[in-house]
């Protein structure tokens, strides 16, 4: 029988306590066959990310017992010169977020090109047309441009496709991919499994890939492994696993996908513990219907950036990340925002906030002109429309407690007359996102993901808004805190009257919150309709190429 390139045997990690040691993971065993791909799913915390880190030997206080074994060599027991050759040229590592992993001092073309020359003896001239290469492979638009560019100047997903760019350049014997498709719409998705596919079959490259989207797994996985509080639930087949899923949790983790509307959604620990019957399950979600007065008309509004200029300083080439949209937001209604990255989703929210000012055309908030409002009228309207972003983490000041953020925003606005009435008013809210009154002096760095998500909802919330922009909110939640948090996005609609622009790549999502979906692509609005009817009956090939690309449980 084939020998595996990797085996971990019996792992357990542990982190220094106050004066003794918590455990992260712990006694977890499973092989990686040559040419093969290893899912590993689990919700936030389980412990996905921790294995995988200690695979490439990056945790310096965590204490490690058992085995890694890579062609029959413990990296647990090798020094760091050893690790060095291996890291980034044997083993290589997708982080799951790309900001984070990218210098924003450099280019991203030498950043790659750099890992290259590192491990590899080529000539400079050789290694940059190599890199041009991988970015045309990984579908990055214009690669001469990109090489050129910082990160800054890249969307999340175009920063994502330089960081598998980066981790496959150099033909890793073993690629790790923690959560790399995250930040990536469907068919840009759809692009970067099928071409980790046709690398795994070129190069017989074995694949760990981590995710919370079990039809990723589903469609990419020769073998899935399911985690949940650092133990081993089950493991298993792609296929038995997800026919005939064995552990609660597995069931409990399939369970509370959004693919219906029947509705609310089934949570892990409602599941688990059995305290959601069926009969509860199929009551549908408290919500409103929207009303027709219009709150938000977008009317002939587009923003143009320059891409090149002469040496005049005129522009010769623009990019128009919005072109001509026309559109009608109602009054407590959700609409969905579909689109590529790049398609101009962002930049929309960001127009109507007027965070970024428009090339052209009008918004109009409650029959207020905002383009033309001043400084302290766009104050009031920000008050009105607020916006709650991708990354809960960078979206909160790491030294500042959750409980001071969120009163920080009601001082601004003078929406309480005395601090103790301030606490009060931030501390019902706290509860009322499912958070509890004794967090409000917790810093972010103590929440989990899906909680710091709920902090900024609750941020957005405490200035008492009309609308709410969700900017891809949801799409770095595990499906389990995905189901809270799009139950407690209903439930706040209902409770607070409010109007939601959701803006995702996940259609699925979108299909489940939204009473009208807009399609955008190159800046323009190319359908729009009820969810359903779209779904359905997809009347453009773009919608209809976005369809096809959703990955469904096999």
């Amino acid at each position: 029988m084939e020998a595996p390139l990797l085996s971990v045997k019996d792992l357990s990690i542990s982190f220094p306590f106050g004066e003794s040691h918590r455990v992260a993971v712990e006694q977890l065993s499973f092989d990686i066959y040559k040419g093969k791909t290893l899912g590993i799913v689990g919700e936030s915390g389980s412990g996905k990310s921790i294995t995988c880190l200690s695979i490439m030997k990056l945790l310096q206080k965590a204490q490690h017992t058992g085995a890694i074994l890579f062609e029959d060599q413990n990296l647990l027991n090798q020094s760091e010169r050893e690790l060095q050759k291996i890291r980034g040229n044997e083993i290589s590592m997708v982080f799951q977020e790309p900001m984070s992993s990218l210098n924003p001092v450099h280019t991203c073309g030498k950043q790659v090109l750099e890992m290259l020359m590192q491990h590899q003896v080529i000539s400079k001239k050789e290694a940059k047309a190599r890199v041009l290469e991988w970015f045309e492979k990984v579908k990055l638009p214009h690669p001469t441009r990109v090489y050129a560019a910082y990160p800054h100047e890249l969307s999340g997903g175009q920063k994502q496709r330089v960081m598998i760019a980066m981790a496959m350049i150099t033909q890793p014997k073993l690629l790790i991919a923690d959560e790399p498709t995250t930040a990536l719409d469907v068919s840009v998705q759809a692009e970067i499994l099928s071409l980790l596919k046709e690398l795994q079959a070129t190069h017989e490259t074995s694949i760990i890939f981590i995710t919370h989207d079990l039809a990723v797994v589903s469609s990419i996985a020769d073998h899935v492994l399911v985690l949940y509080k650092g133990k081993k639930m089950e493991y298993a087949t792609t296929n038995t696993l997800f026919q005939t899923p064995q552990h609660p949790y597995t069931k409990a983790l399939i369970a509370c996908r959004p693919t219906n509307k029947k509705g609310r959604l089934s949570t892990v620990e409602e599941l688990m513990n059995g305290s959601k019957d069926e009969s509860q399950r199929q009551q549908p979600p408290v919500t409103t219907a929207p009303t027709q007065k219009v709150i938000l008309d977008i009317q002939e509004l587009s923003k143009h950036y320059p891409l090149s200029k002469n040496i005049l300083g005129k522009t010769t080439q623009t990019l128009k990340a919005l072109d001509q949209i026309n559109l009608q937001v109602m009054q407590g209604q959700t609409l969905g925002i579909v689109g590529e990255s790049g398609s101009g989703k962002s930049t929309l929210g960001q127009c109507i906030l007027q965070l970024t000012r428009p090339t052209q055309g009008k918004v109009y908030y409650d029959d207020s002109l905002l383009s033309m409002s001043n400084k302290k009228q766009l104050k009031n309207i920000r008050k009105e429309i607020q916006v709650v972003f991708q990354d809960p983490y960078s979206s909160l000041n790491p030294k500042i407690s959750i409980g001071k953020a969120i009163l920080e925003v009601m001082k601004v606005h003078k929406l309480y007359s005395s601090k103790k009435e301030g606490i009060k008013k931030v501390k019902d809210l706290l509860e009322k996102v499912g958070l509890e009154r004794e967090h409000y002096d917790r810093y972010p760095s103590e929440f989990s993901g899906g909680q710091r998500q709920r902090v900024c909802i609750a941020r957005s919330l405490a200035v008492e808004p009309k609308v709410l922009i969700c900017d891809e909110s949801v799409s770095a939640l595990d499906v389990s805190v995905q189901a809270m948090v799009l139950n407690l996005l209903n439930d706040l609609k209902a409770t607070f009257n409010l109007t939601y622009l959701f803006i995702s790549h996940d259609l699925s999502v979108v299909k489940y919150m939204s009473d009208y979906m807009i399609i955008m692509n190159k800046g323009k609005i190319v359908e729009q309709g009820i969810p359903e009817k779209i779904y359905d009956q997809p009347s453009s090939d773009y919608t209809k190429k976005l369809i096809a690309a959703i990955p469904t449980l096999s």
